[in-house]
């Protein structure tokens, strides 16, 4: 018994290695062809100029204001002070760091523009800009998504037919339209006329930005809503029957009872709604705002650096959304074994 059992074990354990050799082939043939299909086209990998969209050294450079003369150059404290006496008598001081590059002397003449000193400053790139902007974009969204849904849920199952028939006329034509039609309706139109009445009143119109967070939260929040009616229709009506019978109010029933449990089965098609909501940020960009996927389209146009920055883009993507998988995966444990 003991050594069939071993020769099974064996045999199983050589068809698994076997299989990952074949996962790793059938990822070396896709590289390799990708890099074949580049040479056939001329195509140089230029991975070296990706870093520098991420981080990148600026010179920036100290420039008068106006004409005059280099009074004096003095350095204290880990800084460098130009003193300069302009053409109408005023005096004027320049602070720049010491690890500088002064191009001046004192005595000297300048005029309007002309650089005085420079620096070496580091940056942060447009594409950790474009991904910092998902991230908050996204964060906001699911926020909001979840209050809407929520509420939006509740009043789905609700016998109030006012609460009920709205809910059911947000979510079905929330899921029935494009998000990408939805993002034009909420900044060419709906934009359009909140700005307008803002501007008609002498008050700072909205930036694009929150017409992006608005569209993708109340697209969002349809989903949502669908999500949390399921979960709570998925608890046993006795549930509710018990808790009424203990002299607890349908909210109390609700908020204490039956919201607990539903939320450890909603939590996994949640988790996939808010993986979905990251990767439809990427449609912002078409209301110029400059998320990810906008700041690479950005950056590829003035590089002409395609392949290599598609991937930095698809792969901080995959990073994004797999770390909020993995931590809904332990909030998801957390509350089984709570």
């Amino acid at each position: 018994m003991d050594s069939s059992t071993s020769l099974l074990q064996k045999q199983q354990a050589r068809a698994y290695y076997m299989w990952v050799a074949v996962f790793f082939l059938v990822i070396s043939i896709f590289i390799g062809g990708l890099y074949y299909c580049t040479l056939k086209i001329d195509y140089t990998w230029r991975w070296f100029r990706v870093p520098q969209y991420f981080f990148y050294n600026e010179e920036v450079l100290i420039k008068t204001d106006s004409g005059g003369v280099v009074d004096s150059i003095k350095s204290s404290d880990g800084k460098t002070t130009i003193h300069i006496t302009e053409d109408g008598g005023e005096k004027k001081d320049y602070l720049i760091p010491s690890n500088n590059d002064v191009k001046v002397s004192e005595g000297d003449l300048v005029f309007v523009g002309d650089t005085l000193a420079s620096y070496k400053q580091w940056k942060v790139g447009i594409l950790l800009q474009g991904l910092w902007l998902t991230l908050y974009v996204s964060f906001i969204a699911i926020i909001f998504g979840i209050v809407l849904g929520l509420f939006a849920g509740l009043a789905r199952i609700s016998s109030n037919p006012a609460f009920k028939w709205l809910a059911i006329t947000y979510i079905e034509i929330v899921r029935g339209s494009p998000l990408l039609v939805q993002i034009f309706i909420w900044y060419f139109v709906l934009g359009t006329l909140v700005n307008t009445m803002l501007a008609n009143y002498g008050i700072s119109q909205i930036p694009p930005l929150w017409f992006g967070v608005a569209s993708l939260a109340t697209f969002t929040g349809a989903y949502v809503a669908e999500i949390v009616r399921s979960g709570i229709q998925s608890i046993h009506r006795g549930q509710t029957e018990a808790s009424r019978s203990l002299g607890m109010s349908y909210a109390q029933s609700m908020y204490h009872v039956i919201l607990p449990q539903a939320f450890i089965r909603i939590l996994p098609p949640l988790a996939g709604q808010f993986i979905s909501l990251i990767k439809d940020s990427s449609l912002l960009g078409i209301i110029a705002i400059r998320e990810l996927t906008k700041a690479t389209r950005e950056v590829v146009t003035t590089s002409l650096q395609p392949f290599e920055l598609w991937f930095v883009c698809a792969l901080l993507y995959l990073v994004l959304t797999f770390s909020l998988s993995m931590l809904l995966q332990y909030l998801e444990k957390r509350t089984m074994y709570s």
